[in-house]
């Protein structure tokens, strides 16, 4: 909660018109840092302690960042501006010396390395500080040794994110300097809260309400009421409704309320405990507590007739060499299975190979190994119309086990064990058995106890009863086991121990149990190195596995309610609404949206295993949800209902937001036509582009592999004026051209005086690059009608393959243009005005190595803008976060030819030259050689030399370094009369 803030002396309206800061300038370097600080904090971020399954939440400090940069005005002084916001962001010399402290960043040691201390006994005894040093006199020694770091990235990298440091003391300092800058509006704030509220008056007459559309996990609306704003949030899918609702509630409650949550779950947790207890499923004879149960598919060889359990790996413990040892039975014709602990590392290699590898059934038996196909053990077959299928049986809606005669069966095979004398300590003793014949007697009560509640529980929906629907991700666990009702992804025992949670219906029970949901299910992979069950969704999607752990009371509830943070909002206003985005009634100052795209991740048909759990009877708020995915309302996609339906949401909200509103909307992007389909989709929406940045918000921790996009387009957006207003493409061109180059020179002007003054620019070659962009855009969408086409019509009609639409060919103008601009220090305007896209491309980029940058975005983005073909052929490696050119050693000949882009350009012929010259050739020779292959060699020879001398300066490897200077000296001291 805030102090109630005197709004007395502010004259409603008084910034209506003025231009929002995020306009004008944008400290995307500084954002993008600490939005992956953010993301690496993993289950140390804010909101994952309601569940992590939801991955496309935005970094917080970014959504804070966009609001402040969308109320804050943007002055004359973009300078002093630009020092205000870095203030309000703690992203200053102080903010950061006081985020370092509260992180403890340096030892009493380190400081006396960092900076000399004339009386170090005025602050430390022994090897820490004094008993009675103050906070400031810490602080004094802190902000000498942060100025001795050379980078923001050394300094933050270092401290605490902002969150995690108590506000009043961390924004102390910043009041007088901010009220100061905007004394003149009337401001007077003494807490985020109180300025946002002050500066929503003189924006929009009244405390400033941001909307999203599309909530999801709730950061936008989260971290938007934090920082003091009123919040409406809406989402077609109930459970990102559910997630925004206890990012508000729970993450966001008091301190008192979340006391009382605490207890609520602790009083349910004790409930379920005496439950589960009474019923006898989960100790052994003499007192121990099961923590995990460890489940294997078997399946029958059709080759020997065997039963041979699947596991890709039978290590179970990494860290105490913990196996499960296969030994045959030959009068069974199965496998027993031996739990044995701590075996030589050669052995636990063996074990690691496991019976699946490769998508095969691989085992030994009397001393021959068997293969066979998955898919042949399935039966899959294809249709004559091209579908495939298999011979799986489809399990029943009673089912909730393999049937006898089932392809594939389920076995236990390990049990997780935790000693009697340490199962409430903290530091608990524990080991790894194979069942025993009471434990199989436990495991035949606890189907029993299933079998006989089992059509109660559903009809009291503590258990599902929903079939699973066909989709992209949904058909998995029908095709690869015939599961076809949501309950079948879960075994007995996880089926009963949730079922006794459901019976407590609280909302804050269905946030929690949603969560549990993700990491005890038979998709919950055991993760052999952490000796426990990996989340399901994990890699967002319906994985099944051969092996699986099932967690037990005491591991099911320590990943249930364990954790959450508590970070109070002050006292706003939220609503919070499951519906779709076209349909929306309620109006916002501001709209911050992360919308779906081309490449979503499949939410509408993933959170169906969430929904089939919460939809019999949710408490209120919930019951006034739809609790069904809506799939046919979804947008998602690529095509032409995706851009209808997108264009109906962007209108809904520009028509539900005020005048002098704004929009933002945040895209991940990956496909370049997207792009291109979403500035038609904003264009059509009535909405005028007024800037763009580049924020790198993803890190390298995504599963999948190959070369997956690392950064955020922030896409800031305004009502395009009223009334009709047609251009043409000849006479858009040179405005397109014109809009750029002022906006340029604009950010490269501050650029130079920022760097001037403190040492480092406000924006890279990326952001440079989006702002030529955002010129282009901002040209182009304030018309309404574009050589006779309506833009509506532009937006909704359909692609053809290869097209080239307006759009594309304004971007690209734009591109190139800023390229013009973007000339790597050391090489001459001239030399760079006359170098082909190709080359620009590998000078910009070796450029940028320097600086140890090695995204693969990176790359993308500017082989897009120097329009490069095939970038791939320079790239040395495309790993997402190592990515690096060829060295010039690693050039083959086949790169040098004149069929690919490189081969036939001057720097081409310089790769030959400099790898001859590392061959031991002569200087001389190369350049005799050059003289006769090159055939306008003397207008070139300018530029050579420039370009060596680039490559001698930038260069990577010594001897390239040495090679570029001895070839770069005999071009320039070259006498055409020999």
């Amino acid at each position: 909660m805030h102090a109630k803030t005197n709004t007395a002396a502010l004259t409603p309206l008084a910034l209506k018109d003025a231009p929002a800061l995020i306009e004008t300038v944008f400290p995307a370097q500084k954002v993008s840092f600490e939005a992956q600080k953010e993301r690496k904090a993993n289950l140390g971020q804010t909101l994952t302690g309601l569940g992590s399954y939801w991955k496309g939440r935005k970094p917080l400090i970014l959504v804070r960042a966009i609001v402040l940069g969308t109320l804050l005005p943007a002055t004359d002084d973009a300078e002093s501006d630009l020092a205000i916001f870095e203030k309000l962001m703690t992203f200053d010399d102080e903010g950061l010396a006081r985020r370092a402290l509260a992180a403890n960043a340096f030892s009493a040691t380190k400081l006396q390395e960092l900076i000399a201390i004339s009386d170090p006994e005025r602050y430390f005894s022994g090897r820490g500080w004094r008993r009675d040093i103050t906070t400031d006199d810490k602080l004094v020694l802190y902000r000498k040794a942060l100025a001795t770091m050379s980078s923001y990235e050394e300094k933050a990298s270092i401290s605490k994110r902002p969150e995690e440091v108590d506000q009043e003391w961390l924004y102390s300092p910043v009041w007088p300097e901010v009220n100061e800058h905007y004394r003149h509006f009337g401001v007077s704030a003494q807490s985020l809260p109180e300025l946002v509220e002050q500066l929503g008056i003189l924006r929009y007459g009244q405390r400033p309400r941001v909307g999203d559309t599309f909530s999801g996990g709730g950061s936008i609306p989260f971290e938007a009421a934090r920082i003091g704003c009123d919040v409406y949030a809406s989402d077609l899918n109930p459970v990102a409704c559910m997630l925004t609702w206890g990012a508000l509630n729970i993450i966001g409650a008091s301190s008192e309320r979340q006391a009382e949550i605490k207890a609520s779950q602790a009083t349910v947790a004790k409930a379920v405990d005496e439950e589960i207890t009474q019923l006898d499923i989960e100790h052994d004879e003499h007192g121990n507590r099961a923590k995990s149960y460890l489940y294997c598919v078997e399946a029958r060889c059709p080759e020997t007739g065997w039963l041979v359990p699947l596991s890709p790996s039978w290590v179970i413990s990494k860290g105490r060499n913990v196996i499960a040892r296969l030994s045959p039975d030959h009068n069974a014709k199965r496998f027993h299975i031996e739990i044995v602990s701590g075996v030589s590392d050669e052995e636990a290699a063996i074990a690691d190979q496991g019976t699946v590898q490769g998508g095969d059934m691989v085992y030994m038996l009397d001393g021959k190994t068997y293969r066979t196909p998955i898919k042949t053990l399935r039966g899959d077959y294809r249709n004559a119309d091209g579908s495939t299928g298999n011979r799986l049986r489809r399990w029943e809606k009673s089912d909730f086990k393999p049937r006898p005669d089932d392809i594939f069966q389920e076995r236990l095979y390990a049990i997780h064990w935790i000693s009697k004398a340490s199962i409430n300590k903290s530091r608990q003793e524990t080991w790894f058995a194979a069942p025993t014949d009471a434990d199989w007697e436990r495991e035949r009560r606890a189907e029993a106890i299933v079998a006989e509640n089992f059509n109660r529980w559903q009809n009291e929906g503590l258990v599902p009863d929903m079939a699973i629907e066909s989709g992209y991700n949904t058909d998995q666990p029908i095709r690869e086991r015939g599961w076809t009702h949501w309950h079948h992804l879960f075994n007995a025992r996880q089926l009963l121990l949730i079922s006794r949670y459901f019976q407590y219906r609280t909302p804050e029970d269905y946030v929690f149990n949603a969560k549990s949901l993700d990491w005890n299910s038979r998709i919950a992979n055991w993760m052999n190195h952490w000796e426990k069950t990996n989340n399901v969704f994990y890699n967002q999607a319906l994985n099944t596995f051969y092996n699986y752990g099932t967690r037990c009371f005491p591991s099911h509830e320590a990943g249930r309610s364990f954790g959450f943070a508590n970070s109070p909002l002050p006292n706003i206003r939220s609503q919070i609404k499951c519906l779709d985005a076209t349909t929306l009634e309620d109006e916002a100052d501001i709209w911050i949206t992360d919308p779906p795209y081309a490449d979503a991740v499949n939410y509408h048909e993933i959170t169906e295993f969430f929904i089939a759990w919460l939809r019999k009877s949710p408490p209120k708020p919930f019951n006034d949800w739809v609790w069904d995915s809506r799939r046919a309302l979804t947008i998602n996609g690529s095509g032409d209902d995706f851009r209808r339906g997108m264009v109906t949401s962007y209108k809904a909200m520009a028509e539900h937001m005020p005048d002098n509103g704004m929009q933002c909307v945040m895209f991940t992007h990956q496909d370049t036509s997207v792009w291109g389909d979403l500035i038609g989709i904003f264009w059509a929406a009535g909405l005028q582009v007024a800037a763009a940045w580049y924020i790198a918000t993803e890190t390298n921790a995504a599963i999948k592999k190959g070369s997956f996009v690392q950064g955020t387009v922030i896409l800031m957006l305004k009502k395009r004026p009223a009334g009709e207003r047609t251009g043409f493409k000849q006479r858009l061109l040179p405005a397109v051209r014109q809009e750029v180059i002022r906006q340029m020179e604009s950010m490269l002007h501050l650029n130079d005086t920022v760097k001037a003054n403190h040492g480092e620019p406000v924006f890279n070659d990326s952001d440079l690059q989006m702002a030529g962009y955002a010129a282009a855009l901002k040209v182009l969408t304030a018309y309404t009608h574009i050589g006779g086409e309506d833009v509506t019509s532009f937006a909704l009609r359909p692609r053809t393959r290869g097209e080239i639409t307006v759009v594309d060919e304004m971007v690209q103008q734009a591109a190139e243009t800023a390229s013009n601009f973007l000339v790597p220090e050391g090489l001459t305007a001239d030399t760079w005005a006359k170098l082909t896209g190709i080359e620009r491309f590998i000078l910009r980029m070796l450029d940028m190595e320097t600086t140890g940058l090695s995204k693969l975005d990176n790359y993308q983005n500017f082989a897009k803008a120097f329009h490069v073909e095939d970038y791939a052929h320079v790239m040395g490696d495309m790993r997402p976060n190592h990515a690096r050119l060829k060295r010039v050693s690693e050039y083959a000949s086949r790169d040098l030819t004149d069929s690919t882009e490189i081969g036939p350009t001057r720097l081409g012929r310089l790769i030959i030259a400099l790898q001859q010259l590392n061959k031991d050739t002569e200087p001389q020779a190369i350049v005799d050689q050059m003289r006769n292959e090159m055939t306008d060699f003397l207008e070139a020879r300018p530029v050579l030399v420039d370009v060596l001398a680039f490559i001698e300066q930038k260069s990577h490897d010594l001897e390239t370094r040495s090679a570029a200077e001895v070839l770069g000296a005999r071009l320039k001291n070259l006498r055409f009369g020999q």
